[in-house]
């Protein structure tokens, strides 16, 4: 605080009291209360909480999308393989049902080839006394069927993958469609 200057009369500036006088300065420091401070705390938090929440949804999303990439690709090698097995068939291809498991078998020369829908997964055995292998996970449907055309017999697969996310609007639909080699109608 700014004192006075000394008076005329050579006082010291002392006032009559014998005190210094002081004087209000015309300039006012402006400063924050502390309730500013919090409401500045407070949609500092908002702000935050929101670009998070955000952040983890596309985090989640981003993730789910390449996982189903990921399937996608999957599936199409799968259906690939799937059809060249079916080409290289040398006799008849037969489907068994078994409750909910479907199973294909193909033979090729001397071995047979078995593929097997269950328990929402499809899987691959290259011959009886070989162990399955899993060629696709994370299926919700799969059906395999032989349809006659004019001159040969086609075999379809129709696959649909389940989806990565939980509240998906499109589920991943393939088919699949192959001639034996054998396939010639009489």
């Amino acid at each position: 605080m700014d004192a006075e200057p000394a008076d005329k009369a050579g006082d010291g500036g002392k006032g009559g009291n014998g005190q210094m006088k002081t004087r209000r300065s015309k300039q006012t420091k402006r400063g924050f209360t502390i309730i500013e401070c919090l409401v500045y705390i407070s949609v500092l938090g908002v702000i935050l909480a929101i670009s998070s929440a955000a952040f983890y949804r596309c985090w989640d999303d981003n993730k789910a999308v390449s996982r189903d990439g990921d399937d996608i690709v999957r599936t199409l090698k799968a259906g690939e393989n799937w059809r060249a097995d079916l080409r290289s068939a040398t006799g008849p291809i037969q489907i068994a049902m078994a409750g909910s498991e479907q199973t294909m078998r193909i033979p090729c020369g001397n071995r047979e080839l078995i593929y097997s829908f269950a328990d929402g997964e499809v899987r691959k055995r290259p011959g009886k006394d070989r162990p399955w292998n899993v060629v696709l996970p994370r299926v919700k449907s799969s059906q395999m069927q032989s349809e006659k055309r004019d001159q040969v017999t086609a075999w379809r697969w129709e696959v649909e993958l389940a989806s990565a996310r939980k509240h998906a609007k499109v589920h991943p639909l393939f088919l699949f469609e192959a001639v034996p080699g054998n396939s010639i109608v009489q």
